[in-house]
């Protein structure tokens, strides 16, 4: 896309010098990169397949590059494909993985008072069938 000056670009500079102009717009362009969500994701790729357009024409319009189309596509039919054939395993929201820690936790904590409280029983049953003597 960008054409690159025939100069030779130094890769060492002096401290406290600028660095490279490449790398200053690599970064801009990383801070600046479009997160697209997941329905924009889908919406994109179904326009594809509905094959009005030619797939270089949406990515044009849409601002993506073709790779980025082709594995959004793969991605979706791949998950449709396992959807289909009964895989229906999902990953865990952080949320859910959260909540999930706390139940847990939860529970260790009765099972730990019950196996004390079936301690404390048995010591008191044992000590009292005895003679004191």
């Amino acid at each position: 896309m960008s054409q690159k000056s025939s100069a030779p670009i130094t890769r060492t500079h002096a401290a406290g010098a600028k660095p490279p102009a490449e790398r200053v717009v690599r970064d801009i362009r990383r801070a600046t990169r479009k997160q697209h969500s997941s329905e924009e994701k889908i919406r994109i790729v179904l326009e594809g397949l509905r094959g009005e357009d030619s797939i270089a024409a949406l990515c044009r319009r849409e601002g993506i590059a073709e790779s980025l189309y082709y594995s959004w596509s793969k991605e979706f039919l791949e998950a449709g494909k396992r959807r289909l054939t009964g895989d229906t395993a999902r990953a865990a929201t952080t949320d859910e993985v959260k909540a999930l820690r706390q139940e847990a936790r939860t529970l260790k904590e009765v099972v730990a008072e019950q196996a004390l409280e079936l301690r404390l029983l048995k010591k008191s049953m044992s000590g009292a069938g005895e003679d004191p003597a």
